[in-house]
C-alpha cells in the first residue's frame, strides 16, 4: 500500500497544477509526511496519517537515490523515539543564525542532487527551530537511445517552431507493447513507455488537445497503477497516434516515435495546497502538534519543493528537494541574553511525463512540458 499511497498523493497534487510547464515529486514530499505523522498528535496527526499512514522505503536502486535529513536547534531537545527514527548520520544542528545555517542547508541540497537543485527551497530565520528535508535524484540511460533531429509541428501551440526533436524506430512483436491508450475520466490518453536500461522507465502521456494537465496527469498516473490498460489496438488510435500500412519486405510491426528534448523546473509552496498534503492543522501556531518529536511545542511554518527534470537522446535525469521548517508554537522562548561564539571552517504539443520505478510502480517524479528545447543546427 505504501506505493499506492505515495502515488495517490502525486495524483492529487497533479490535479491542482495550472497550464504552465512544471515538475513535481509526490514521493519526495511523502517521505517527510510519513516521518512526521507517527510523532504528531491531535488533528495534525489525524491529517498526516490519512495522507501518509506508513513509511516509504525505496529498494536499493542503481538509478534512484532518496536522502533525508533533520536539523534542529539546541533549544529543541528531541525525544528518544524520534532520535531512534532518525539516525545520527541524518541529523544536524542549527545555530539560530541564518547567515550560518542557510549556507549549510543549501550545500546539503546541492551535494545530494549534484548541483541540479543548488539550494534548499525553504529560507531559515531566527525563529526556525527545525528543518526536515528530502532529496530525490533519478538518473537513467535509455535501453534504446533516440536520434537527434528537428521537429516542426504543423499545428497546435508549437506550430511553426523548429524544436529539438528526438526520433526512434523499433521493430518486432514487442515494439508495440511500449504504447497503450487508456480510457480515463479525461478521455483517451496515449501512454508511451520509454524503457530505461536499468530499473526506471519514463512514461510520456498525451491527452486530447482540449484537456489540461490537471486532468491528463492524474489520469495517466491512475492508468499506470491499473492492470487493465489494454495493449495497443491498431484499430483504435489514441491522441497523437496514427496507423498506416506500407510496402515492405516483411510483416514485422514497427513503432516510430517522435518527441522533443525538454528541461522543465518547478518551485512549489506546499502550504498553498496544505489540505492536499495533510498539513492544514500542522500550520496552526497557537499550539504544538509534534509531542513525539520534542517537548517544545512546534508548528510547520514553511513547506516547499524545488524540482528539475531533463529528457534527452540518451536518458533522463530529475532531482527534487523538499523541505519543511518548524517554529515555536503557543509560547515564546526567553530572551537571549548571552552571546555565543561560533567558529566554523510526436509529442508535438504540451504533454505530461512520469518517471516510474519499475519494480514497485512508484511514481518518482511527474510533470508537464510546455516549452521544449529549440533546435540548434
Amino acid at each position: 500500500m505504501t506505493t499506492a499511497n505515495a502515488n495517490a498523493l502525486t495524483a492529487r497534487w497533479a490535479s491542482t497544477v495550472d497550464d504552465s510547464g512544471t515538475v513535481l515529486s509526490g514521493a519526495g514530499v511523502y517521505v517527510l509526511l510519513a516521518l512526521l505523522a507517527p510523532f504528531a498528535a491531535g488533528p495534525a496527526g489525524e491529517e498526516l496519517l490519512a495522507v501518509a499512514p506508513e513509511p516509504l522505503d525505496l529498494p536499493e536502486s542503481p538509478t534512484t537515490r532518496m536522502a533525508t535529513a533533520v536539523w534542529s536547534r539546541a533549544e529543541v531537545p528531541l525525544t528518544p523515539e524520534f532520535t531512534a527514527a532518525v539516525p545520527p548520520a541524518r541529523r544536524g544542528a542549527l545555530t539560530g543564525d541564518p547567515a550560518v545555517d542557510q549556507p549549510l542547508l543549501d550545500a546539503w541540497a546541492a551535494e545530494q542532487t549534484a548541483g541540479a537543485v543548488p539550494a534548499l527551497p525553504v529560507r531559515v530565520g531566527e525563529d526556525t527551530l527545525m528543518v526536515l528535508a528530502s532529496a530525490l535524484s533519478v538518473r537513467t540511460a535509455w535501453a534504446e537511445p533516440f536520434d537527434d533531429g528537428v521537429q516542426r509541428p504543423g499545428s497546435g501551440p508549437w506550430a511553426g517552431r523548429a524544436l529539438a526533436g528526438l526520433n526512434r524506430r523499433t521493430r518486432g512483436a514487442g515494439a508495440l507493447r511500449a504504447l497503450r491508450v487508456a480510457d480515463t475520466p479525461a478521455g483517451p490518453v496515449t501512454l508511451l513507455t520509454v524503457a530505461g536500461a536499468e530499473d526506471v522507465d519514463v512514461v510520456l502521456a498525451l491527452g486530447e488537445p482540449d484537456q489540461p494537465p490537471a486532468a491528463v496527469l492524474p489520469a495517466a498516473i491512475a492508468a499506470l497503477t491499473t492492470t487493465d490498460v489494454a495493449a495497443f489496438d491498431s484499430g483504435r488510435a489514441g491522441p497523437g497516434v496514427a496507423v498506416r500500412e506500407v510496402d515492405a519486405t516483411d510483416d514485422v510491426p514497427e513503432l516510430e516515435v517522435s518527441t522533443v528534448r525538454f528541461r522543465v523546473g518547478g518551485s512549489h509552496d506546499l502550504l498553498e495546497r496544505a489540505g492536499v498534503f495533510g498539513l492544514r492543522a500542522a500550520t496552526d501556531s497557537s499550539t504544538g502538534h509534534f509531542p513525539g518529536v520534542s517537548p517544545v511545542p512546534l508548528a510547520v511554518s514553511q513547506a516547499r519543493q524545488d524540482a528539475v527534470a531533463e529528457f534527452g537522446a540518451t536518458g533522463f535525469e530529475a532531482s527534487a528537494v523538499t523541505a519543511f521548517a518548524l517554529r515555536l508554537a503557543g509560547a515564546f522562548f526567553p530572551e537571549r541574553t548571552h552571546r555565543r561564539q561560533v567558529v566554523s571552517v510526436v509529442f508535438d504539443r504540451p504533454f505530461g511525463f512520469a518517471a516510474v520505478h519499475r519494480a514497485t510502480g512508484l511514481v518518482l517524479v511527474a510533470g508537464w512540458v510546455t516549452e521544449p528545447e529549440r533546435f540548434q543546427d
